[in-house]
């Protein structure tokens, strides 16, 4: 895992031909890589919030209780593991108007490295800051967008020019399972399960 990781950050091309070229379970890909990279955002988050964190307009740090920091952690992590799933399943569908054909496990495994940017990124929630967290979000987003845009034609192996649609379709699929992320988060807060701040 780790070496894909590393591999993905400085030879992107070949890595998404080694990775093509391998067999791969989702069972496998789940404990070797988004379980354990989709920890990071999430464990990051809880210290940050509960132990740090951030201050808006006063000099006391507002910070959130364990318990609710704790179920918006559980939350947050599980929905990180569904969405590798529902990326997965998108592309998969997609994959038939572009003549590709790959199996489930190979578009959940390609949706899982494409987000391994914005897994890795989630350390800057280890310090709850508004500038800090935009700027490494928009780096992180920039790089998996390069890596979904480099990786599809290669991954799915179809050409360029077909894969600059691919690649498009799937982003707007993406910002899509975003936005509904963001609604089921409001969803939960209006039955309660939100935060709660520390004065």
């Amino acid at each position: 895992m780790i070496h894909h990781v590393v591999g993905l950050f400085t030879h992107p091309d070949e890595e998404w031909k080694e990775i093509r070229g391998e067999e791969e379970s989702i069972g496998h890909m789940y404990l070797t890589h988004v379980l354990l990279l989709a920890a990071i955002p999430a464990v990051s988050a809880y210290i940050g919030t509960t132990q740090i964190g951030w201050t808006v307009g006063t000099p006391e740090a507002v910070k959130l209780t364990q318990a609710s920091a704790l179920q918006m952690t559980v939350l947050s992590y599980l929905a990180m593991l569904a969405g590798v799933a529902v990326m997965g399943a998108f592309i998969h569908w997609m994959a038939r108007t572009y003549d590709a054909s790959p199996t489930f496990n190979d578009c959940v495994i390609f949706a899982a490295y494409t987000a391994t940017p914005l897994f890795i990124a989630g350390v800057a929630a280890l310090y709850p800051s508004l500038w800090l967290g935009m700027l490494v979000g928009t780096a992180a987003i920039c790089y998996t967008v390069y890596l979904l845009y480099q990786g599809i034609p290669i991954f799915m192996d179809i050409p360029s020019d077909e894969g600059f649609l691919f690649s498009s379709s799937v982003l707007a699929v993406g910002l899509v399972v975003l936005v509904a992320m963001m609604a089921t988060s409001v969803i939960f807060w209006g039955f309660g399960v939100g935060p709660v701040y520390l004065r």
